[in-house]
This record gives structure tokens, C-alpha cells and sequence, in this order.
């Protein structure tokens, strides 16, 4: 598929540049006929060559279209609030954050694994800032391709090591005054004004790990070391399935609320019914315009057991509903098994279209902004728009999940019903990932004291 766009491209550009070219290299001849085809071909060149640029510059979009991964970056402000006219987006949205009741919050800092970028974001020899649990990490390649995670703040003045600090070997420089800082402990092994390196002079190293496509950090507030490794995607890792893109998104909620969704079987019904013609805006998503396209969902959750109690899988099955007439061709099952309080592997396995996977990770940057990633990997001989579709349709399921997280108060102790037995399972379940220590934050009370 690939291939045959690329070779249309190039034989549409080959034949209106030929015409353009033909009128230049024509020889000259006093010959009638000659000279009747060089004017023609004179004529034509201008707007050949004006068309030419036309049809590579379309042609250029519809393989981008076509072929390049989706790579959709929604800002803070960007979705999840209903617009107010005459505000601006960043106005709206920091009016609900300020007004919102928080609620009784868990910890807000769960410990686990958690992405901090995609492995094609960093380069041999470049370091980038990232933001995770309150904390500046300084995330650098090394000359041996190795990426490694260091705290960013220079032990000895502070310096931030990610603004300005540099790559050497496999070491982290120090913008400062030239502190080098190996990757793999954290060992300062240079000072370049000093006799001696002190032993103590090292900067807190964090457990990472590189693989399906990601790098990964583990956190835990006492400073326990990893308790469970993260899964490799065999098909990644051998390019059966290739990358087709992703998708980044902020919310202003507690972590536990986006999981939790997995639980929440009843939501899928009413939030995530109306087809994505309906959008995202859900003051809209139930017009008539578009009420003939339905999805329906059948839903199971539930934990595994030992040894792999920090997992749980979600059950799924999918079908679309056109004049409430099932399209078996659309139909999908989809296994979506969670590793920890922030990784969840969403396979793609009965379905017409071939198989894949959506990376689908939850990283804290602040106690209530989390970073939601979607990378998706798919069989390498499906057409690339399908998986592009895909990851498309699921963004738009995802936006309408923001807005409601956005503007939403944590309940510790919901009303619920016995249909929703299985949210009480999955609060359960994720409190593992807390300890005696997590971070709290305090929430102001939400009654007046008479």
C-alpha cells in the first residue's frame, strides 16, 4: 500500500515535470510541425509546471494522510472544559480548577512503574526535563544508546542538569560548572576544578528501564526497589507490529479516577455510546444528527491473582450499531490488562482488521494533572490509516472521559448500586499501590462549621 502511493507520486511528478522539460530540450527545427509543438509544449510549461507543484503538494498531504504516524499533543487547556464565549480556553480552564471541591483524597502518589517518554523523543547525546510526581528528572541518551533517568537538580549549587547540561560519553554534565555525573549510579566522576572527587558526590539515579517503545521509571515513596517488571510486547520487540502513533493528553484529576473507568462498566453505556460522528463536547454528543450510529459494550473486570496481583484485565467486546442493526465487520474484542497504577497494554485481538496494541499510560506530574499517553503499534501489512483510525476514534472516547474528570469531585464513599459492585473491587484492588508513606495532600473542608 505504502509503496504503490509512493510510486503514484512519483510518476504523476515525472510526467508533469517531463512536459515542462520537453519544450526546454525540444530541438529546434523550421519545420511546420516542429514548430507548432515546441509553441504547444511552451504554452503548456508554465502551467505545467504550476500544476506540478500543486499536484506534489497534495499528493504530499495525502501521504502524510496516508502513511506518517497520527501525533496529536493536547495541551492542558486544550480539551475537557465546556468554552464560555468572550473567555479564553486557559481562563476557563483555571476558573474550574480553582472552584472545583476536591473531595477526600487518596494518596497522590502511587508507587509503581510510569512512562516518562516514548524512546524516539530522546536522541543519542540529548537530555530533555521531564515533570513526574512533583519531581524534575533529568531523562538523557547516552553515546551508547543506553537512556538514562537522574534526578535534575545538581547536588552541588542546584543547577538543573536537563537546561543546558550536556552529554558526555555516557555521562550528564552539569551547565554550571562542569559536574559529570555517571548515569547508571549516579557517581559524580568529575569535577574539572577539583584535586579530588569526594566519595558522597553522586545524584540520585532512578530505576528505568527501555523497552516497547518507552522508557519507563519506577517510583515508591520509601525507596523500595522495583517489585515487578514491566511487560514486553514480544510482537514490538521483533517489528511484527510497527509504530502508527500517539497521542498525549493532560487531566486535572486524581490518578485513581482513570483507571477506575476500566470498573466502571455502567459509564460505557451512556458516556461512550453515541458514535464519534457525535465529538467530544458532551452538550452535543446525543444530537439526532447522528443518533442512528450507536456503539454497544460488553464489559468484565477483574484482578488477577498471585503472583501477578498488581495486574487486572478488562474484558471487552465491541460493536457498532447502524439503525440499531449490528455491522459484524466492525465488531472488535479487546483485552485491556493493567500493570500497576499506570500502564495498561490494550490488545487488539478479535478483530477483522488485524491485530495490535495500545500503550496506554498514566503518568502523575503534579498531585492532580496526570500525563495520558496512547502509543499504538500494529501488524506492519495492514494499511497504516486503519490503526490511525483507530487511535483517532479512541481519542475521541478518551476526550469525553477529560471533560468529565476535569470537572468532577473525588467521592470516597460513592452511592453506589449492586451493578456497580465492581468500582468497590477495583478501589480495592489499586490500594495496593499505596503505602504508610505516599504523598497526601491536604483538601480544605467542603461545609461551613456553624
Amino acid at each position: 500500500m505504502e509503496s504503490l502511493v509512493l510510486r503514484s507520486v512519483t510518476a504523476v511528478a515525472v510526467l508533469l515535470i517531463g512536459t515542462a522539460a520537453a519544450a526546454l530540450l525540444l530541438p529546434a527545427s523550421d519545420s511546420q510541425q516542429s514548430r507548432f509543438l515546441r509553441s504547444i509544449l511552451l504554452i503548456a510549461s508554465p502551467y505545467a509546471m504550476v500544476t506540478t507543484g500543486l499536484v506534489l503538494l497534495g499528493l504530499g498531504w495525502l501521504v502524510r494522510l496516508v502513511l506518517a504516524p497520527v501525533e496529536l499533543i493536547r495541551h492542558p487547556d486544550d480539551v475537557g472544559y465546556i468554552p464560555i464565549p468572550g473567555r479564553s480556553r486557559a481562563d476557563v480552564a483555571n476558573e474550574v480548577r480553582r472552584r472545583r471541591k476536591k473531595g477526600d483524597l487518596p494518596p497522590v502518589y502511587p508507587n509503581g512503574w510510569f512512562r516518562v517518554l516514548d524512546s524516539h523523543q530522546v536522541q543519542k547525546g540529548e537530555v530533555k526535563n521531564i515533570t513526574i510526581m512533583g519531581e524534575q528528572l533529568a531523562v538523557y541518551r547516552g553515546q551508547d544508546g543506553q537512556s538514562y533517568v537522574l534526578d535534575a537538580y545538581c547536588p552541588h549549587l542546584g543547577a538543573n542538569l536537563a537546561v543546558g547540561g550536556r552529554v558526555v560519553n555516557n555521562c550528564l554534565e552539569c551547565p554550571f560548572h562542569g559536574w559529570r555525573f555517571r548515569g547508571e549510579d549516579g557517581k559524580c566522576i568529575a569535577i574539572p576544578y577539583a584535586e579530588k572527587v569526594p566519595e558522597f558526590a553522586k545524584i540520585k539515579a532512578w530505576p528505568s528501564c527501555e523497552l516497547n517503545g518507552l522508557i519507563y521509571v519506577w517510583y515508591h515513596c520509601d525507596g523500595i526497589d522495583p517489585m515487578w517488571n514491566v511487560p514486553e510486547v514480544e510482537e514490538i520487540t521483533t517489528k511484527k507490529w510497527v509504530y502508527r502513533g500517539h497521542t498525549e493528553h493532560y487531566v486535572n484529576a486524581h490518578i485513581e479516577e482513570i483507571p477506575e473507568n476500566a470498573a466502571d462498566i455502567a459509564h460505557l453505556g451512556h458516556l461512550h455510546s453515541p458514535g464519534i460522528m457525535s465529538g467530544t463536547d458532551l452538550r452535543y454528543t446525543f444530537n439526532k444528527t447522528w443518533d442512528f450510529v450507536k456503539h454497544s459494550w460488553k464489559v468484565d473486570w477483574k484482578p488477577e491473582p498471585e503472583p501477578n496481583k498488581h495486574c487486572s484485565q478488562m474484558f471487552l467486546k465491541h460493536a457498532l450499531l447502524l439503525f440499531g442493526k449490528n455491522c459484524p465487520l466492525l465488531n472488535m474484542g479487546v483485552i485491556a490488562r493493567q500493570v500497576g497504577p499506570g500502564l495498561v497494554y490494550l490488545t487488539f485481538d478479535e478483530t477483522y482488521f488485524g491485530r495490535g496494541v495500545i500503550l496506554h499510560s498514566v503518568t502523575p506530574v503534579e498531585p492532580l494533572l496526570q500525563h495520558v499517553s496512547h502509543s499504538i503499534y500494529y501488524q506492519a501489512n495492514i494499511p497504516a490509516f486503519i490503526p490511525k483510525y483507530m487511535l483517532r476514534a479512541e481519542c475521541i472516547q478518551f476526550e469525553r472521559d477529560v471533560t468529565v474528570w476535569n470537572n468532577k469531585k473525588y467521592v470516597s464513599k460513592p452511592l453506589l448500586v449492586k451493578e456497580d459492585s465492581a468500582i468497590q473491587r477495583h478501589r480495592r484492588w489499586f490500594s495496593q499501590f499505596y503505602s504508610e508513606n505516599s504523598p497526601k495532600i491536604d483538601t480544605p473542608k467542603e461545609s461551613l462549621d456553624w
